[in-house]
């Protein structure tokens, strides 16, 4: 699905940002560059609610620490179970903590109360309610609850689900497949009419399985027509507190789905086998989910907040949906919804930590918002993250011009006969924005111009379907839809005939329309073809990761997400019941699917070990043999596809898993560094991120030399031999120890890996794999290591007009470092007043100066090494939020951007190119008529304020080294910046930014 960017999700996140999001506190703490508050630091909540976190632990992890309370903690390999007497007794305990609690804020008014993913409650309040709370006795914490989105068949053939010897057959049929699993599926409801959810022959076992585990209800809603739950989907379920009134008015009170995006992703994880699929008179065959015997339960907390139908959920609603869904019994978790990748300790990311460790397998998206570097979401270790892929059935269109010029895209409807043909451009109402009308937006096109018309409109911005029902509004009778940049072709259900094409071909299609006196085209019918198979949708978000230094590879794996079939609703469908759509959304249910039948062949695996098997079995090669590509023609890595696209059929025996707990994960995020060592998480001790027993090899930050451990547990029936085998990771010496394992069926077995840097180039990732092989089992893991010049802090502050700073350096090479500062250099200021707030989404590829959004115009000097664009929370009132977008000015490409949740915001660029440079201040929340200030500084000389000693020293490989930063003669109550570049004598370089407030 296309929607516009969400403000919690970054385009670009340099370095530098990465690292101060390391360190980003719950709402009790004060931000790192923060001056001291009289009350803790808590953001304005944009809905007027917000998520309080008692300082109790949940259900999932209470150990027994309260008089007269037994533990409740779910131990490894159990399920929680809320009828228990000491969970019953338990949560009652709890309920007479929030009630002690919210005597502070007497007038809030409750949403919903969590107890078994997350301690605490949800409650509309007054912002001054809530900082009283987040000061109060027993409460850990207090966020806003913000405003999610959703991510938005012939796969089972593709996947190796169907078939001789498919993964279906390997769990003992279709009948089989998923039987005894619950899929929970949080999202925006389902239609219960579609045959995908139809009642289905069921067994005894099954059902008394099925019973002994479930513990939730059906809602049929306020109004007609009323849901209805069968053995197909047994339990559907909603929550609207947090959204609050109804967001549109075709919108339904109850767990049916308007918009179509929950129907789609449910119907893919577990709809029946064997559904007849039509979309727009043309029959695809019979389709199926991935576990067609998996039993579903329906969790709305997506509403349709537009006339488009885009689906959007407040945390509020979604913590609620993912407490009940873990209580009700469910096996598997879908997510295909937005959320950040910079941190791992945010409500929703502790929720799924929960879940995780009361058994349940989830699957969330990675995300829409690639390519670009670190855009990939929800990078929790303890959740399986998916990247969208193509697959090889295409549904392709023709268009062929009046100059007999032919160019073949993306299109599912009818054709249209040789028509007039018109570029938007030249289509638009007299005073339309140009930009917009280019877009084919709302209010731009001309009927007087369009009428009988196909139209030439660009990508971007506005939904692809939202296009053609402007053009067919205007009278229009097809549209040709033509990317602007490299990115996925999408066969969407347009309102009128219309084909997608790509990148390269717009140029010969906008000089043959532009420059012909009467130009025409003929759209073809769509038609299903064979295509090589998959690539890397460029929407996909790709790693590495934001959060955790590139210490864990995230995504985990790729499954089909482009042009996939399933059931919708009619809304979605143009009064049908199935169509294509498109989005990590649309990939994520596959492997929840896919989960759910593993789970069901192997009852006693744990999530994680289910995530290993997938990861462990993956495949990097496309239908031809041949290494996986971008959708643009490039090769792709696995930032893009993780460890590969999820072969179904061979994880059921994977030979070997890499498995991991709740401590494993505690010890991992205390390890980051995102927490402080007193934080709870840490209780446990901690360990290098890199140490994490996950079924793939990341070291963001090798300082020359490092090893990491893995453990491995044989599912295999017999013993057996296994041999590593190293491939890739050019430059790199990778030493494994031992040299062979050998594995009991049952049993553990421990080996090592080093990692050296023998001549690989500094600064970039190195790709490859381990492969541990015996005579039945081939076990792969994924390598993604990026060797340093040094081992350096991203960034180092001080304080005063003299002093100075020492840096703790760890040498990747042997030889001599080189140590240069520029700077320091006192921040140029500028200022705009903004009328309102926004509290929407910024149009990142449409920006523009309106009542909540300023632009200031910076100039860079050539030679600039460092550039940076800051905002600081001590110049505004408590409650601001304002987003910094930067782009080289008459271009709508981000070239950087800080969406965070208050004003304290970054964005960095490294070495730009001399010009000017359009800096966006979004004032997201805050007072009205506030004056926004823009500090920025451009590092191009060395200034005698700062010096470095010393200024060449030997060092060794893997050795530690100390680099001191002195500065002097600076004038009070500025804020400077600098930057220490280290070499090598070569090309190796690092480098700390000095951040020094005076």
């Amino acid at each position: 699905m296309e929607a516009p960017l969400s403000r919690r999700t970054p385009i670009i996140l340099v370095s530098a940002l990465a690292a101060s999001l390391a360190g980003l506190p719950l709402v009790h703490a004060q931000a790192a560059d923060s001056p001291s508050l009289p009350d803790p630091l808590v953001k304005e909540s944009v809905t007027g609610s917000y998520v309080v976190q008692l300082d109790d632990a949940p259900v999932a992890e209470y150990d027994g620490d309260i008089a007269g309370l037994p533990a409740t903690r779910v131990a490894a390999g159990s399920k929680l179970v809320k009828s228990a007497a000491p969970v019953l007794g338990y949560v009652q305990h709890l309920t007479r903590e929030r009630d002690q609690v919210l005597k502070v804020a007497p007038d809030a008014k409750k949403l919903y109360d969590y107890n078994y993913t997350y301690s605490g409650f949800s409650a509309e309040m007054s912002y001054d309610d809530a900082v009283k709370l987040a000061k109060s006795s027993g409460v850990k914490s207090v966020e806003p609850s913000e405003l999610q989105h959703q991510d938005t068949v012939d796969t089972p053939r593709f996947l190796g689900m169907s078939g001789k010897g498919g993964a279906w057959q390997q769990a003992g049929g279709i009948d089989k497949a998923g039987d005894g699993v619950i899929i929970g599926v949080i999202d925006s409801g389902f239609v219960p009419e579609r045959p995908s959810f139809a009642p289905i022959k069921t067994t005894k076992a099954s059902d008394a399985l099925i019973a002994k585990k479930w513990k939730g209800t059906c809602q049929a809603g306020e109004e007609a027509p009323l849901v209805t739950c069968n053995n197909k989907v047994i339990g559907a379920r909603y929550f609207d507190k947090g959204i609050g009134s109804r967001p549109i008015p075709d919108e339904f009170k109850s767990p049916r789905d308007f918009g179509g995006h929950g129907t789609h992703t449910a119907s893919t994880a577990g709809g029946n086998y064997g559904v007849d699929m039509t979309v727009m008179g043309r029959d695809y065959g019979k389709g199926s989910g991935m576990a067609p015997q998996a039993r579903l339960a329906i969790y709305k907390a997506l509403w349709a907040v537009d006339a488009a139908g885009g689906g959007s959920g407040t945390d509020a609603d979604i913590i609620a949906a993912i407490d009940t869904a873990v209580a009700d019994g469910v096996d598997v978790i879908n997510y295909s919804i937005s959320g950040t990748g910079s941190t791992y300790v945010n409500a929703t990311g502790l929720a799924f930590l929960r879940a995780a460790k009361a058994g349940v397998f989830v699957a969330v998206s990675a995300g829409n918002t690639g390519p670009g570097a670190s855009t990939v979401g929800k990078t929790y270790p303890w959740v399986t993250t998916v990247a969208n892929g193509t697959h090889d059935r295409d549904i392709q269109t023709t268009v062929t011009f009046g100059d007999g010029s032919k160019y073949t895209g993306a299109g599912i409807g009818a054709g249209v006969a040789s028509t007039p043909v018109i570029l938007a451009k030249d289509a638009g109402l007299a005073g339309a924005n140009p930009t917009n009308l280019v877009l084919c937006q709302a209010g731009t096109l001309d009927p007087a111009k369009v009428t009988g018309k196909i139209v030439v409109c660009d990508r971007g911005v506005n939904a692809r379907v939202d296009k053609s029902a402007q053009v067919k509004a205007a009278g229009g009778v097809g549209m040709i839809l033509v990317n602007i940049v490299p990115g996925t072709l999408d066969s969407d259900l347009h309102t009128v005939p219309s084909v997608h094409l790509d990148d390269k071909a717009t140029p010969g299609v906008k000089a043959y329309v532009s420059g012909t006196a009467t130009p025409t085209a003929t759209i073809s019918a769509g038609t299903p073809v064979k295509v090589v198979a998959p690539k890397v949708a460029a929407s996909s978000s790709r790693g590495p990761s934001p959060a955790g230094n590139g210490d864990l590879l995230k995504p985990d794996m790729m499954a089909p997400g482009t042009n996939v079939l399933a059931a919708t609703t009619a809304f979605s469908a143009a009064g049908g019941e199935y169509a294509f759509m498109s989005g990590t959304s649309m990939s994520t249910p596959h492997v929840a699917g896919i989960a759910a039948v593993l789970k069901s062949k192997h009852p006693d695996w744990s999530p994680m070990a289910i995530k290993s098997a997938l990861a462990t079995t993956a495949t990097a090669k496309d239908t031809s043999g041949k290494p996986i590509q971008n959708d643009s023609g490039t090769a792709a890595t696995p930032f893009g596809y993780g460890a590969g696209q999820v072969q179904p059929k061979k994880a059921t025996d994977p030979g070997l898993v890499y498995d991991s707990t709740y401590t494993d994960w505690a010890k991992f995020v205390c390890g980051s560094g995102e927490v402080a060592a007193t934080h709870e998480l840490c209780a446990g001790g901690k360990i290098d991120p890199s140490d994490l027993n996950y079924p793939t090899l990341a070291i963001g930050d090798l300082a020359g030399k490092q090893t990491i451990t893995r453990t491995v547990k044989s599912v295999s029936k017999l013993p057996e031999v296994y041999f590593p085998k190293v491939e890739g990771v050019t430059g790199l010496k990778v030493t494994v120890s031992p040299k062979m394992l050998i594995t009991l069926p049952g049993k553990t077995a421990t080996y090592k890996v080093t990692i050296e840097n023998a001549g690989a180039p500094l600064e970039q990732y190195s790709f490859g794999t381990l492969t541990w092989k015996s005579a039945f089992h081939s076990v792969s893991s994924t390598l993604a290591v990026k060797p340093l010049t040094v081992k350096a802090p991203v960034q180092v502050k001080g304080t005063g007009v003299s002093g100075s700073v020492q840096v703790p350096i760890t040498a990747g090479y042997t030889g001599t470092l080189n140590t240069t500062a520029v700077g320091l250099t006192a921040a140029t200021v500028g200022e705009a007043v903004i009328k309102t707030a926004g509290g929407v989404s910024f149009p990142a590829t449409n920006p523009q100066v309106n009542d909540h959004v300023a632009k200031i115009t910076v100039n860079i000097p050539a030679g600039t090494k460092y550039a940076r664009f800051s905002t600081f929370d001590a110049d505004y009132p408590a409650a601001t939020d304002v987003d910094i977008y930067v782009y080289k000015t008459g271009t709508t490409a981000v070239l950087a951007n800080s969406g965070g949740g208050s004003s304290e915001e970054e964005a960095n660029l490294v070495a730009p190119a001399a010009g000017s440079y359009d800096v966006y201040l979004d004032y997201f929340a805050g007072a009205d008529n506030q004056t926004v200030k823009l500090n920025h500084w451009a590092l191009t000389t060395a200034e005698p304020n700062l010096t470095v000693t010393p200024a060449a020293q030997a060092v060794t490989t893997a050795a530690q080294a100390t680099v001191t930063a002195n500065w002097t003669g600076l004038t009070a109550g500025a804020r400077y910046l600098g930057q220490l570049t280290y070499t090598d004598g070569g090309a190796g370089t690092g480098s700390t930014v000095l951040r020094v407030d005076s």
